[in-house]
């Protein structure tokens, strides 16, 4: 046994301490809980009734979220507008699933005229690339 002295910070009783051999959390985690993604997933998935031009839609969340912020942009709200573009950057220079297809003179284009503006706006220094 300790003595009393052994007992304080960092040090707790023994008969309080981990049982070599022994888990921590023996039950663990419950089986078939979801982590954050598959709740955030299935939360965006489902869909609700909206009215666009007096018409009842039911669109997914993700949906009317996009559009809620679209529509915010629009507007003119500033935070609005850098976080669509910046949602929008990171999704078109995410490689695609199954689309091996090379980025068009167009697209380029606009990535090049596009992507310095942005990086300003969110602080980051502008860099160059030329081809």
């Amino acid at each position: 046994m300790t003595k009393p002295s052994d007992v304080g910070y960092r040090k707790p009783p023994e008969t309080t301490r981990f049982k070599p051999g022994k888990s921590g959390n023996p039950r663990g985690r419950p089986k078939g809980s979801a982590n954050l993604a598959t709740d955030l997933s299935a939360e965006l998935g489902e869909q609700i009734t909206v009215r666009e031009g007096g018409q009842a839609r039911r669109i997914s969340k993700q949906r009317a979220l996009i559009k809620s912020l679209m529509a915010k942009a629009l507007l003119g709200d500033v935070r609005a507008t850098t976080a669509l573009l910046a949602l929008y950057a990171r999704v078109i220079t995410e490689p695609p699933e199954n689309e091996g297809q090379p980025i068009d003179d167009d697209e380029l284009l606009i990535i090049r005229r596009f992507g310095p503006r942005l990086l300003k706006s969110l602080g980051k220094k502008e860099t160059r690339h030329e081809d």
